[in-house]
C-alpha cells in the first residue's frame, strides 16, 4: 500500500478512534459520578460537567440517561473480565466469582445502578431489556460449565450443573439488592463464600 493510501486510511479511521475514545471517557466519567452521587444522583449534566463537555454534547453519543447506563453496564462487564486469559475466554472458577462479589461490595454506586436498571427491566419495552435477558443467557451458560468443571455432570441432592447455575446467580443478585437495603445485616461476599462451601462440602 502506498504511503499516501495508508495516511488516507489513517484519516477515515480516526473520526472512529475519537469517537470511540469520548464515548470510553464519558462511562469512565459516569462510574466515578455513580460512585459518589449514587444511581439517581449520577445526572447526565454531572457527567457532561466531569467530561468537561455540554450536556447537548454528551446526548450525541448517549442520547437518555437509560441509554448511558445500559452502555455503562456493558462496559462494566468489559472492565471485570479484563486481564486474565482465563477472564477472557473461559468461565470463571467459583473461586474467582467471589472475589468479584467481594469487589462489588466496594463500589456500591455502580452495584445501585445495576440493581435498579434489572429491577425496571422488566417492564415493557425497557432500553436494558435486551441487555439483561442476554446478560443472564450468557451467565448461565459460563457458570453451568463452571460447575461442571468443578463438581462433574452431578452437585448436591443429584442436580445437574443446568439446575444449579440459575440458582446461584439467584444468590448473586439477590443479595445485591439485601446488601444495598441493609449493609450491616447482609453480607453478601459472605453469603456467596457460604453457598460455595455448602457445595464443597456435599460433594
Amino acid at each position: 500500500m502506498r504511503a499516501t493510501d495508508q495516511a488516507g486510511h489513517a484519516d477515515e479511521a480516526r473520526p472512529g478512534r475519537r469517537r470511540a475514545d469520548r464515548r470510553s471517557e464519558i462511562l469512565r466519567a459516569a462510574m466515578a459520578v455513580i460512585a459518589e452521587r449514587g444511581y439517581r444522583g449520577a445526572s447526565l449534566a454531572a457527567v457532561a460537567e466531569r467530561v468537561g463537555i455540554t450536556q447537548q454534547g454528551l446526548l450525541h453519543y448517549f442520547p437518555t440517561k437509560e441509554d448511558l447506563l445500559v452502555a455503562l453496564l456493558e462496559a462494566r462487564d468489559e472492565w471485570d473480565t479484563a486481564g486474565t486469559t482465563e477472564q477472557a475466554t473461559g468461565p470463571w472458577p467459583l473461586d474467582l466469582l467471589a472475589t468479584l462479589v467481594e469487589y462489588n461490595a466496594s463500589r456500591p454506586g455502580v452495584v445501585q445502578t445495576f440493581s435498579a436498571l434489572l429491577g425496571e427491566s422488566v417492564t415493557g419495552d425497557h432500553p436494558a431489556r435486551e441487555f439483561f435477558t442476554r446478560r443472564y443467557a450468557t451467565i448461565r451458560a459460563s457458570l453451568t460449565e463452571t460447575l461442571r468443571r468443578e463438581f462433574g455432570d452431578r452437585l448436591p441432592g443429584n442436580l445437574t450443573p443446568e439446575a444449579v447455575a440459575p440458582l446461584v446467580i439467584a444468590v448473586m443478585d439477590g443479595m445485591q439488592f439485601q446488601w444495598l437495603l441493609d449493609p450491616e445485616e447482609a453480607d453478601m461476599a459472605a453469603s456467596f463464600g457460604a453457598l460455595v462451601q455448602l457445595l464443597r462440602q456435599a460433594t
